[in-house]
């Protein structure tokens, strides 16, 4: 949505002090004087003071110079300075410029030097429709939507009507935060107030009623749209076409593709992939073919989504062939492009052609992003390329690559279950040094890495860090824990650790959590005992019946299926 911006307009004079331009001048001057002498016959004055008139002149001149150029080269915290100055000795602020200063306080997150410019030109200036309107639009950024709502009524009150831009800016932000109520009063509003709405203004509505509201309502609105002579565009079509996939109508949707007078590449695009995404291959295949019947070329996004669909059926090797095609028709592939086909590579354990793809893209020009990495990197630790890893993970990091904490958590892993515990550890404080945080799964790996080690104290205690930290242990941290605490033969422990999780930090347990303290039990030698109390948790329905099963067969005891009868009878 376009908002009309005042930086459209030349850049003009900061401040008005009365002069009129010069007919032969076509832009406002920069900077311009009235003065009181006005004709060549004036009689000299008591106490004559030329001297200190023009030096008045040059500083004050010179003042509203530093004002503009720091305005234009975004030194807004200046520009608010001589503003302020200029203001204490009677000049008038420029509506347009102010403008900008506006904008630019908003766009650095200054919300009150923001105010502090709208406070000055409405005291001292005049503000247009303008103005309002990026105060408006910088406090719906930041999601103060009151505050935007209490900017346009103190708009109103001063005599300032919106226009159809202020209420986009109100209707697209209500919207974007899921207040599709609100946006609809806004609408009303709208019209009480005579101003119509346009293409735009039911495009944004019409999203947000899909999501909210349905497809049908949707269509209702669509309805009203063309009733006030308002002819939509290809973003409300393919709004329409994309919220029909969304439902699973991809058959209404294929029928109101063909019904719409005009379709472009990207309605094709999306009921390609809804198609394809519901296995529908022969369905996409007539798509693609009226397409072109259509005079449509398939795009980089179209043959992407074939790439993706080949890649998630195992069809690696004629996704590889679409990607030859693609490239044969003088298209280049982007990393949404290759990202599937390194996934899936690497899943393979074809990690050579995941780094083929790697390399194919950065000699041309396709950088690839971290997450093609972190899928290279994972793929290669997960089948014992340990060291490779290492070796592209030190590499990254000399090119200055934006290493991210999954980044992190794959190598950290690597290098413990290679021997190298204090380099996995070097590696997770040298993160932290860097300003990335660890997450869940970081704690979750290191904790692993230690109870697999049989360092179960220094898990335990690892745990506590995490919660300190301010993440929340879940289920899986617990998991991990009880798990060790079960292979050092501490039951005791594990049960105390269970009544911990659930009675002190309110975490459900999950099956797995039972199982391995019944396993747990039953290895410490207590396989009486673990059967009792599988056979009590499959009366609950907390354990299932044929881990229950499975159990018994690992631990078997006599009679143990006379508890289960009960519950074979209930399934």
């Amino acid at each position: 949505m376009a908002a009309c911006s005042a930086e459209l307009f030349p850049y003009s004079l900061f401040f008005n002090t009365g002069l009129k331009t010069t007919s032969h001048s076509h832009r406002r001057s920069v900077i311009s004087f009235s003065t009181s002498i006005s004709t060549p016959n004036v009689k000299v004055a008591p106490e004559p003071r030329p001297t200190h008139l023009n030096s008045y002149n040059f500083k004050e001149t010179h003042m509203m110079n530093l004002l503009n150029r720091s305005c234009k080269s975004g030194k807004y915290n200046e520009s608010l300075y001589f503003l302020e100055v200029m203001i204490n000795k009677g000049y008038k602020p420029d509506v347009i410029l102010c403008t900008k200063l506006i904008k630019g306080f908003f766009n650095s997150k200054q919300i009150e030097k923001a105010v502090r410019v709208m406070e000055i030109l409405e005291s001292h200036g005049k503000p247009d429709v303008f103005a309002y309107n990026a105060l408006i639009s910088g406090f719906c950024r930041l999601n103060r939507i009151e505050s935007a709502a209490e900017v346009l009524n103190r708009m109103r009150a001063r005599g300032y009507s919106p226009d159809i831009v202020t209420y986009n800016i109100m209707i697209g932000s209500l919207c974007s935060r899921g207040k599709l109520k609100l946006a609809l009063k806004m609408l009303d509003q709208l019209l009480e107030d005579g101003c119509k709405p346009t293409v735009i203004t039911y495009t944004i509505i019409i999203e947000a009623t899909i999501l909210e509201g349905g497809i049908n309502e949707a269509m209702k609105l669509l309805d009203e749209m063309l009733l006030k002579g308002l002819e939509p565009d290809m973003y409300t079509y393919n709004a329409i076409i994309r919220g029909m996939c969304r439902e699973g109508m991809v058959d209404r949707a294929f029928e109101f593709v063909k019904s719409i007078p005009s379709r472009d590449v990207i309605s094709y695009n999306i009921l390609l992939r809804a198609l394809l995404n519901r296995g529908k291959w022969e369905e996409g295949e007539k798509l693609v073919a009226d397409m072109l019947i259509n005079g449509l070329k398939p795009n980089v996004v179209t043959y992407s989504i074939l790439i993706g669909s080949l890649c998630r059926e195992g069809k690696v090797d004629e996704a590889v062939n679409v990607l030859k095609v693609m490239m044969e028709k003088g298209l280049t592939p982007d990393t949404y492009s290759f990202d599937p086909l390194i996934s899936s590579t690497c899943k393979e354990g074809r990690l050579d052609l995941a780094i083929g793809f790697l390399d194919y893209m950065i000699s041309n020009g396709c950088l690839p992003d971290i997450v093609n990495y972190n899928t290279v990197l994972a793929g290669l630790c997960k089948n014992g390329n340990s060291d490779e890893a290492i070796e592209i993970f030190e590499k990254l990091k000399e090119m200055g690559c934006a290493l991210d904490v999954s980044t992190y958590n794959t190598m950290a892993s690597a290098l413990w279950y290679s021997g190298e515990r204090n380099k996995a550890l070097s590696l997770v404080l040298d993160m932290m040094r860097k300003g990335i945080d660890p997450d869940e799964i970081t704690y979750n790996s290191l904790i692993s890495c230690l109870c697999r080690d049989g360092m179960v104290d220094e898990a335990i205690g690892l745990l506590g860090d995490m919660e300190n930290s301010g993440l929340k242990p879940t289920v899986i941290s617990y998991n991990i824990v009880l798990l060790g605490l079960c292979k050092a033969h501490r039951v005791d422990e594990a049960i105390e650790m269970l009544h911990q999780m659930v009675f002190e930090k309110g975490c459900t347990p999950n099956e797995t959590t039972y199982v391995l303290l019944i396993e747990g039990i039953a290895f410490a030698g207590w396989r009486h005992e673990a059967m009792e109390l599988a056979s009590c948790l499959a009366g609950m329905d907390v354990v299932s019946r044929d881990t229950f099963k499975r159990l018994n067969k690992t631990f078997p005891m006599l009679n143990v299926y006379k508890d289960l009868s009960p519950l074979e009878s209930k399934k």
